[in-house]
């Protein structure tokens, strides 16, 4: 019994952390968590993020003139400097620019306000809300953008009917209205998403906080503008981040509407630029144009979280 128990005080914690760090079982076990997760981040993440920055360098030349054999060889950047030069793809910039200086604020502001008004104890049935509120973000972006369609054509749609039935002329699909038509589908899809990240964060404060402000005469709506919202204001950050780099990506809702309009054409956003000139055959295009995209999406998203980190003190 001695020897047994000198051998157990023998046994520190630095040993212990020797004996782990060396191998063993728990390597074993973190390898086995990891891998599921590793394995296809890499597969399917990393290498083709790979491949078509290796693609954007490359360019198409042919042998004996323009009806010769291709072949592929190392452009430099030549597929960029095509980019920068190509009116189309900022012509896709400034749609989507535009979209989101407008689109991105009214879906925040949206989200924070059903976000304020669930965390208020004057509101009943609020898991009902939280709810509804949520459930457009469980609709696919297909099958939003198929439904609000039907909504927007004037042969179909209910909505349009009623509008020209009380003197209104309605046109969702119009040159000058489809873009915010696309910007509605999105808005309604993404709203209930951001709200139920600030709920959480609401969620998280304590509650003698509010008690205290209450005692110093504070009203609801100062608690809602002064306390609550400085609070969480890293999640309305976070939010924003996404939402940037979501407009950026947007494709799907103005892909179905096009269907329906011919005020959509297939260079509308930068994404069905890419797709598009992918369609040809030119994937080295593609690809740089793909590759600008992501650079843009991440000066702007990183930027934007520098900024307003600094100026909030986090």
């Amino acid at each position: 019994m001695a020897d047994i128990a000198t051998r157990a005080t023998r046994v520190t914690p630095a040993t212990r952390g020797r004996r782990h760090n060396g191998g063993g079982p728990r390597a074993g076990v973190i390898v086995a968590f990891v891998t599921p997760f590793f394995l296809p981040f890499v597969l399917f993440y990393l290498v083709p993020i790979c491949y078509a920055i290796g693609q954007s360098f490359m360019a198409v030349r042919r042998t004996g003139g323009q009806y010769g054999t291709s072949y592929t060889t190392f452009g430099g950047f030549e597929q960029y400097v095509k980019v920068f030069q190509n009116t189309e793809f900022w012509s896709s910039i400034g749609r989507i620019a535009l979209f989101g200086i407008v689109q991105v604020p009214v879906m925040l502001f949206l989200a924070l306000i059903m976000a304020l008004l669930l965390d208020t104890p004057l509101l009943k049935l609020k898991a009902f809300f939280r709810i509804a509120a949520f459930m457009p973000y469980a609709v696919p972006g297909v099958i939003a953008a198929i439904m609000w369609s039907f909504l927007y054509s004037p042969q179909l749609s209910p909505v349009v009917d009623v509008l020209k039935a009380i003197g209104l002329q309605p046109d969702f699909l119009g040159p000058g209205a489809v873009l915010w038509s696309a910007a509605n589908v999105s808005t309604w899809l993404w709203t209930g998403y951001n709200m139920l990240i600030m709920y959480s964060a609401l969620q998280a404060i304590p509650q003698e906080l509010y008690e205290a402000a209450k005692l110093d005469g504070a009203s609801n709506w100062a608690i809602a503008w002064k306390i609550k919202v400085p609070i969480i204001a890293p999640s309305i950050i976070l939010t924003t981040v996404f939402s940037i780099i979501g407009t950026l990506q947007l494709y799907a809702e103005p892909a179905v509407l096009r269907q329906i309009s011919s005020n959509i054409s297939s260079t509308f956003t930068p994404n069905m630029l890419a797709y598009a000139v992918a369609s040809g055959n030119n994937y080295q295009q593609a690809a740089a144009i793909s590759v600008v995209i992501a650079v843009i999406t991440f000066v702007l998203s990183f930027g934007f979280m520098r900024l307003t980190s600094k100026r909030a003190g986090l």
